[in-house]
C-alpha cells in the first residue's frame, strides 16, 4: 500500500510539473492588458479616417496613436509604423483597416505588440501573392473606378461614395473622398517577410457589405488566421460607420472588456 502510496504521489508531481512547464494553449490567447493602440488607415483614406474610433477608445483611457500611412510602398509604411510603435510604452494593440492589414503582419512581430486587429483588412501570409489570392474571390465593384495617374491609382468620386464608403452618409463620404489619399500602383503586389497572426491573438471584423474586399476573402482571412471574428452590417468603411463596434473589438483586444 505503500508502494502504491508513492506511485500514486509521484504521479502526481509529475503532472503538476508539465502543467507549470506548459501553460494552458487557451491562456496564450487571452488578451494581455493593454494601455497603448496604434491604429493603420488603408489606401485611399488618411489619419482622420479613425475619429470616431479615436474618440471611443480614448474616453476608455486608451493612449491612441493613428499612423499617417505614406503608401508610397510596403517598406515606407513598416517604416512609418515603426516608428510609432517605438514611442509606445507598454503593450500594444496594432490596428489596421484594408491594405494595412498587410503593414501589421509585417511590423506585428514586434514584441511590444500584444494583439492585432483586423477591420475589413489583408491579413497575407509570409511571402504569399495577395493578388493571386485574392482572384479566388469575386471583383468587388470598387475595381472599376480606380484610376492610375504617374504610378499613383486613386478612385473615381462615383465608385469612392457609392461602393468604398457604402453605408456611410453621403455629406460624410464627400468629405472622405476630399481627403483621399493616392496610393502607389505597385503597393498591392508588395509582399510581407513575415505573419504575425501566426503568434500573436488577433481579432477580425468582417463589413458583410464591402464592395471593395470580399466579405468571403474577409471570412477566409479570418478563419485562416483563427481570429476572434465578428461580422457587421457594413461596407468597407466600418470604422466610419461603425465606429462603436470596431472600438468594441479593439478593447476587447486590448483586455478591456470580455471577447465576444
Amino acid at each position: 500500500m505503500k508502494t502504491a502510496a508513492k506511485l500514486v504521489a509521484a504521479a502526481s508531481l509529475l503532472v503538476t510539473t508539465l502543467c507549470q512547464a506548459q501553460p494552458d494553449a487557451a491562456a496564450t490567447h487571452r488578451p494581455v492588458i493593454a494601455r497603448n493602440v496604434v491604429l493603420v488607415h488603408g489606401a485611399w483614406a488618411d489619419g482622420s479616417s479613425w475619429a470616431a474610433v479615436i474618440a471611443r477608445l480614448q474616453a476608455a483611457g486608451l493612449h491612441v496613436t493613428a499612423v499617417q500611412n505614406p503608401l508610397t510602398s510596403l517598406a515606407d509604411s513598416v517604416a512609418e509604423t515603426r516608428r510609432v510603435l517605438a514611442r509606445q510604452n507598454g503593450p500594444t494593440v496594432l490596428v489596421a483597416h484594408s491594405w494595412s492589414g498587410t503593414v501589421i503582419s509585417e511590423v506585428g512581430v514586434d514584441p511590444k505588440v500584444s494583439a492585432l486587429v483586423y477591420v475589413a483588412a489583408r491579413a497575407p501570409d509570409a511571402g504569399e501573392d495577395f493578388v493571386a489570392l485574392s482572384s479566388k474571390f469575386p471583383t468587388m465593384p470598387v475595381r472599376a473606378g480606380i484610376e492610375t495617374h504617374d504610378g499613383f491609382t486613386t478612385i473615381k468620386e462615383d465608385a469612392f461614395l457609392n461602393y468604398f464608403a457604402n453605408g456611410v452618409a453621403r455629406a460624410q463620404a464627400e468629405v472622405l473622398y476630399a481627403v483621399q489619399q493616392p496610393a502607389a500602383a505597385t503597393l498591392f503586389s508588395d509582399r510581407t517577410s513575415a505573419a504575425a497572426w501566426h503568434t500573436k491573438p488577433t481579432w477580425y471584423a468582417v463589413s458583410k457589405q464591402d464592395a471593395t474586399i470580399s466579405p468571403d476573402l474577409e471570412r477566409f482571412l479570418a478563419k485562416r488566421m483563427n481570429a476572434t471574428q465578428v461580422e457587421l452590417d457594413a461596407g468597407h468603411l466600418s470604422l466610419v460607420s461603425h465606429p462603436k463596434e470596431v472600438a468594441d473589438l479593439i478593447l476587447a483586444a486590448a483586455g478591456m472588456v470580455p471577447a465576444r
